[in-house]
């Protein structure tokens, strides 16, 4: 019988939470038991073993990024709706590094995959804001591929503290969607 008051829900939230604290390849079934007060035989009532436990924690963090920027591009367009999504992944990456990571080529398990349509949900803000640039579904790729591998880089540099020389970082990061609004504006010119 599972111990009262523990759900599969905080199992997975304590996982994550272990990862962002010490990263995620760090995040291993006995320190998850540790962390719950639990017998690590006791987890197994609530994951399946520490693929499941990732898979779980790379779900919970692309709907956790998905809400932050769908909330933060509601009612934008354009360069604001670039500004918002790249903020908002910014911000959960550099917040939850070790739950983004988990997100990092994890795979689907089928059609029927909560990460799939969580995945999906992002697919389709980082499309709404590509549509807002004109940009056309034989490009869509190209361009998601651009934005995601532009913005994710950054967030990733700046949650790994690799911005060592001198320099603001927040003041890189606006250079940086300045010059990636001007790109797209120049890839759609007539």
């Amino acid at each position: 019988m599972p111990r009262a008051g523990l759900a599969t829900a905080s199992v997975v939230t304590a996982g994550a939470e272990i990862a962002d604290e010490i990263g995620f390849h760090g995040l291993t079934m006995g320190l998850l038991a540790e962390r719950l007060g639990v017998r690590t035989p006791s987890l197994y009532k609530h994951v399946d073993g520490l693929a499941d436990l990732q898979h779980r924690i790379a779900t919970m963090a692309v709907d956790q990024m998905g809400e932050a920027i769908r909330d933060a591009m509601q009612g934008k367009a354009g360069g604001d709706a670039l500004r918002a999504f790249a903020t908002a992944s910014r911000a959960f990456v550099t917040e939850h590094p070790g739950r983004y990571t988990a997100t990092i080529g994890a795979e689907f398990t089928g059609d029927d995959d909560p990460l799939l349509a969580a995945s999906a949900r992002v697919v389709g803000s980082i499309a709404a804001v590509l549509r807002g640039y004109g940009v056309e579904d034989k490009d869509m790729d190209h361009a998601m591929r651009t934005i995601r591998c532009t913005f994710h880089g950054f967030a990733m540099l700046q949650a790994a503290n690799a911005f060592k020389w001198a320099g603001d970082p927040d003041a890189s990061f606006e250079w940086m969607i300045r010059f990636v609004d001007q790109g797209l504006r120049a890839s759609i010119a007539p």
